[in-house]
């Protein structure tokens, strides 16, 4: 079975300095945290605090979803940190 993203679902994490998403592999959750340095690198302009982390996680969704679809086929957890290294 392949990864998909079907919840729509993110959160930001101010502690964490990440936005959290969800995909599900077969009956699976896969829990992924992606950097805020990411966010930053693609929209160097739009800020950091929640709206505009969430703003533009939402337009770089297809690209972030890619990526992590294929760290988590390198190594299937059940969790994954992505960085501006997966990019």
């Amino acid at each position: 079975m392949t990864l998909q993203f079907p919840n729509a679902s993110r959160v930001f994490d101010p502690v964490r300095r990440c936005v959290t998403f969800w995909g599900h592999d077969s009956a699976f959750e896969i829990a992924f945290h992606l950097d805020a340095d990411v966010l930053t690198r693609f929209s160097p302009q739009s800020g950091q605090d929640e709206a505009a982390s969430l703003r533009t996680f939402d337009t770089n969704r297809q690209r972030i979803e890619r990526a992590a679809s294929g760290v988590y086929a390198r190594r299937r957890q059940s969790f994954h940190r992505l960085s501006t290294s997966d990019f």
